[in-house]
Parts: C-alpha cells; sequence; structure tokens
C-alpha cells in the first residue's frame, strides 16, 4: 500500500485492509468521513468530491487490480466510500435513516442483484469496479425513496 498513491485511494486509506469485512469496513469508514465532512461541504462541493471521487477511482482501482493481479479485490474499497457519500448525500437525514441507507447499500453491493451482477461479471475494469458500485447506490436510494412515498416521509 505505501508504494502507490493508487493503492492508497483504492484500499480506502487503510479500511480495505481489514481482515473481516472490507467492504463494510470501508463503507463505515466513508460515513464518518461523512458525518464530519457534510456540514463543511455545500451541495455543490460535494458533486465535485463525487465527480472526482469516481474518475480518481476508476484510475486508482483499476492500478491497483492490476498490480494486485485481480480485477475487483475485496481489499479495493473506494468504489463503496464514493458510492455512500452520493448514498448519504441524497438520504433522508438522521441517524435511522442513514443506518437504514447503510443497511441497503451494504445489501446491494453483497447481493448484487440484477442489473448490479450483470455490469459486476462483464466490466472487469476501473470503470466496472467503480460502476457496480454506483448502480448498488442508484438501488439504494430508490428504495428509500420508494419507502417515504409509500409511508408519507417517516423515513425523514
Amino acid at each position: 500500500m505505501r508504494g502507490r498513491l493508487s493503492h492508497w485511494i483504492a484500499l480506502g486509506f487503510g479500511s480495505g485492509l481489514s481482515p473481516v469485512a472490507p467492504g463494510t469496513v470501508g463503507t463505515l469508514w466513508a460515513w464518518l468521513v461523512f458525518v464530519v465532512a457534510d456540514p463543511l461541504l455545500s451541495p455543490a462541493h460535494w458533486a465535485i468530491v463525487l465527480a472526482a471521487g469516481f474518475l480518481i477511482g476508476i484510475w486508482a482501482c483499476e492500478r491497483t487490480a492490476r498490480d494486485l493481479g485481480v480485477a475487483d479485490h475485496g481489499a479495493v474499497v473506494w468504489d463503496e466510500i464514493v458510492a455512500f457519500w452520493l448514498v448519504l448525500l441524497f438520504a433522508p437525514g438522521g441517524f435511522g435513516a442513514q443506518l437504514a441507507a447503510f443497511v441497503l447499500f451494504r445489501f446491494f453491493d453483497i447481493v448484487k442483484p440484477p442489473p448490479i451482477r450483470h455490469y459486476d461479471a462483464k466490466l472487469k475494469n476501473g470503470f466496472g469496479t467503480m460502476l457496480d458500485d454506483l448502480m448498488a447506490a442508484f438501488c439504494t436510494l430508490l428504495v428509500l425513496a420508494l419507502f417515504r412515498a409509500g409511508f408519507g416521509g417517516a423515513a425523514g
């Protein structure tokens, strides 16, 4: 990890090196960073962070995967981090709603229902690594929106 900036980024600044559930630990790290950074960043700043994070993630995840010899190594968690920041940005506020978003996001990221599974299997590069988590974020936000619509905003 020390040798390359791409490894630092792709491995979530060390959060992906957890021996147990590195994707979950990376997502928890993303949540912590979001809680600290959100009061300091406007929606426009978040848009820049997310766009830059996605583009940098394509490079960092691809390079790290190539160096590790595995297309989407479990320790590569930058994709979870950027995608979960997106979820938290649009999810209802409050700890309960954020916890629900966390559980839903981890579910979609682990289970990879269609069409996430299709793209995860077909795109074995940095873009594919980032895309499948972006799709998991979309599914998470969709379920949260449907829940809010069905229960009159009770989730937020």
